[in-house]
């Protein structure tokens, strides 16, 4: 379980490395957060897998902690902040004019 956990760490590293330098626009948060999510999850994903599977297919724990690793570590990916996109595209206008007047709800 030593080298197992060894390498779920360096699978970790190197998700956080590759989302990191790959996409760096993509992840503004804080960089200790991308390398501490995937860290994490390759650890959690390998050593639940390595427990289901009684420890009888390291090959199957290691899959699973690249996949936990890298699908926890994309939900920090942010495209909609990325340079050279406009943050202000999901907010229209109003296109009906400049004064209107409020709705009012009906009192209950």
């Amino acid at each position: 379980m030593l080298v197992e956990s060894i390498v779920f760490t360096l699978i970790g590293l190197a998700t956080a490395g590759a989302a990191l330098l790959a996409l760096p626009s993509y992840y503004r948060a804080a960089r200790a957060l991308t390398v501490g999510t995937a860290l994490a999850s390759a650890l959690f994903g390998g050593v639940v897998a390595h427990f289901c599977l009684d420890g009888r297919h390291p090959a199957v724990s290691v899959a699973a902690s690249a996949l936990t690793s890298g699908v926890l570590t994309s939900l920090l990916a942010r495209p909609d902040l990325a340079d050279g996109r406009a943050p202000a595209h999901r907010h229209h206008p109003h296109r009906t004019g400049a004064h209107r007047a409020p709705r009012r709800h009906r009192p209950a």
